[in-house]
């Protein structure tokens, strides 16, 4: 497996928190009767999706920290949202093995529409009110061979609940075009931070199908950093050894958990929608063993427990870039059937033909004084698969059987089984 991440020497968690925009979207004025049914019932779609898509989060971090011992930056979100639209096409054990690995919450049938609503909501912006310096973007797209047919249900289904406009390229050929053209789209809506997500050797002329996800964030801090307070600092890359960092300082009011093996400090960005958690084990080699405890009831404990206090604020200015194949991840989380010939992708073209050839994941972050800066995107590589299924045989009812030699043709035995389980004197 593939991984490339700058060795900046720091490793922080950080989340864009979905879960109090559910919450924020119900009105002031409570509604009544049939808005209010239909408001629980997008707000229960929302807390399922969310709720999913954070167990997801922390199963994939679990399994990519081990991968490497630098820097890692990643968006679930977009990872989920990308095999949220290939699950749409998927059936039979290759969709079940998807959604216990994904961690839907949702029947694949109401999935999309979850997705749909948690998107409206987190690029929900008030008018009434003044523009907040946030900027939060997610894009969908699918990039199909020429000629390729697909279903209708399942680009209906992609196209209203997940925006996923659809274009084709010609994979076979102009391979080289078609992979610069989904790059293009990428850089665009990733105000040019992932400019080269699809790599030479990640499609192929046998690739039918792309689906992309990119999400763009950029935020101004509520309380900016002074940049003249920022001076060279030590950062304890290990127990025993540190190097030199710009360490950003601020005194403001923050939430702030504190417990003997743990901070974590919440800072809001302007609006107050998203903030950045930033968790930091007490000890300097604490970060493993706060990687083994971490999850999601735990986070939302600790974010009970917190409490709004002024906080002296030292954190390092950084800026990194991790790619993913995550293809080996994946099936190791629990969806191996997905990336085979025995896939069952017979929702996108009515047929058992097509696999998963490469998930690719790429992802940018930059914090400073100001705030922060972070894109990512995500392809999903469709191909067709070459390898011939073998027919199915299957004994279950009465049949005959011969034993034979199969230099003389000569019948040594002969038999007919009508009930198995009879096994006679």
């Amino acid at each position: 497996m593939r991984m490339k991440c700058r060795q900046l020497g720091v490793s922080i968690l950080t989340i864009l928190s979905a879960g109090s925009i559910v919450g924020s979207a119900a009105e002031v004025n409570p509604p009544t009767g049939e808005q209010a049914a239909t408001q629980k019932a997008a707000d229960s779609m929302v807390s399922k999706t969310v709720a999913g898509n954070a167990r997801f989060a922390f199963d994939l971090y679990d399994q990519l920290r081990g991968q490497s011992d630098g820097n890692l930056f990643c968006s679930p979100h977009s990872i989920s949202a990308a095999l949220a639209m290939t699950y749409a096409g998927a059936r039979t054990e290759t969709a079940e093995q998807m959604a216990r690995t994904l961690h839907f919450g949702l029947p694949q049938d109401r999935l999309p529409a979850g997705f749909r609503e948690l998107a409206a909501r987190l690029e929900k912006r008030d008018e009434d009110e003044e523009p907040a310096h946030v900027e939060l973007a997610i894009a969908n797209r699918l990039w199909s061979q020429t000629g390729e047919k697909f279903l209708d249900d399942f680009l209906d289904t992609v196209r209203i609940n997940y925006g996923g406009g659809f274009e084709t390229v010609d994979y076979r050929g102009d391979l080289e075009g078609a992979r610069q053209t989904i790059n293009d789209w990428v850089a665009q809506r990733t105000r040019e931070k992932i400019r080269d997500l699809l790599q030479r050797g990640d499609i192929t002329p046998l690739t039918v199908l792309v689906l992309t996800n990119a999400i763009y964030f950029k935020g101004d801090w509520l309380t900016q950093f002074d940049p003249k307070k920022t001076r060279d600092l030590p950062f304890h890359i290990a127990a025993d050894k540190a190097v030199k960092t710009p360490m950003m300082s601020l005194k403001s009011n923050f939430g702030l958990y504190e417990s003997k093996d743990l901070q974590m400090l919440e800072m809001p960005y302007d609006g107050e929608r998203l903030s950045m958690l930033i968790l930091l084990p007490t000890a300097r080699d604490g970060l493993p063993r706060l990687e083994e405890v971490l999850s999601m009831n735990r986070l939302e404990g600790w974010l009970k427990e917190s409490n709004v206090r002024e906080t002296q604020v030292l954190l390092p200015r950084f800026r990194m870039t991790s790619r993913f194949d995550l293809g080996e991840t994946l099936a190791a989380l629990g969806m191996p059937l997905a990336f085979t010939g025995w896939a069952d992708f017979s929702g996108m073209n009515g047929k058992r033909d097509l696999f998963i050839s490469k998930v690719i994941h790429q992802a940018f972050v930059q914090v400073d004084e100001q705030g922060t800066e972070a894109a990512a995107a995500t392809a999903v590589g469709i191909m067709r698969t070459s390898v011939t299924r073998p027919p199915t045989f299957l004994a279950d009812h009465p049949f005959l059987f011969v034993i034979r030699d199969r230099e003389t043709g000569a019948i040594l035995f002969l038999g007919r089984v009508m009930d198995p389980t009879a096994g006679g004197g």
